[in-house]
């Protein structure tokens, strides 16, 4: 038996029409999953279709996370149109940068609500469905803001480590009933959200140096650790916050 093999399996990633996301998304269909991607941005269907016209099961939902009503109709037009659910992927994040003392209130709601709030509920609406049909897999995506306070980004900061605990919350009511949930936590990857960080040279040579591995991460990087979150290999895991930050955290 090959413990990595997620052929036929149902995936919905949340925020895959781009970065982070859009890798996972690619790793688990090019490992044999069919994939509903759920993302605000308009052009998650065209991203769907460049997906199936590769030869993939992939189908585009276009849906604000933050709408608690909108979420739970993707959530249940994903499993409609998959037939089932196997494995939940919840990348979708979003960050807001001031001074922690002028910080908007707004701006705090918006990202727990997106980073945190929704987590939770697509968390749940996907353990009622594993309950009902024999288990299933969740894999969460925390962050290196869930080790550390950061800076200027205390709302992604606390919502990250909200991510962790919930995962580790979840884990000790779940685990017992064939439900695995865990989290991966990048480090410094190279995606539209890191930007002005990469393009501050003095900064980016401080997060260099201090990766072992001597470069930023890619989505590329994302897909073995997703495969294997989803897959039988991790069956006895649960409940764990993986680092795929080429060594960052160690450091």
């Amino acid at each position: 038996m090959n413990l990595f093999d997620i052929t036929g399996k149902k995936a919905i990633v949340t925020g895959a029409a781009q970065g982070l996301a859009y890798g996972m998304a690619e790793g688990l269909m090019e490992s044999g999953a069919e994939v509903a991607i759920i993302d605000i941005s308009p052009k998650t269907p065209e991203v769907a279709q460049e997906f199936a016209a590769r030869g993939f099961r992939c189908h585009g939902i276009i849906a604000n996370l933050g709408d608690r009503q909108a979420l739970e109709e993707a959530f249940a037009e994903s499993v409609r149109l998959m037939g089932g659910l196997d494995i939940l992927v919840n990348a979708a994040g979003v960050q807001k940068r001031h001074k922690s003392e002028e910080f908007p209130m707004e701006d705090w709601d918006f990202v727990l609500n997106i980073n945190l709030t929704s987590v939770f509920r697509l968390c749940q609406l996907a353990a009622r469905h594993y309950l009902a049909h024999g288990g299933g897999k969740i894999i969460n995506i925390a962050s290196m803001l869930s080790y550390f306070g950061g800076y200027t980004v205390p709302a992604y900061a606390a919502s990250k480590g909200g991510v962790a605990q919930i995962t580790k919350a979840f884990a000790n009511e779940w685990a017992g009933k064939n439900i695995n949930i865990n989290a991966l936590a990048p480090g410094y990857m190279a995606t539209v959200m890191n930007t002005a960080i990469m393009n501050d040279e003095n900064r980016n040579d401080e997060i260099l140096k201090r990766i072992p591995a001597g470069r930023w991460g890619t989505p590329d990087d994302m897909k073995g650790p997703v495969v294997f979150l989803s897959s039988a290999a991790s069956d006895y895991l649960n409940g764990a916050i993986i680092t795929v930050d080429g060594g960052y955290l160690g450091r």
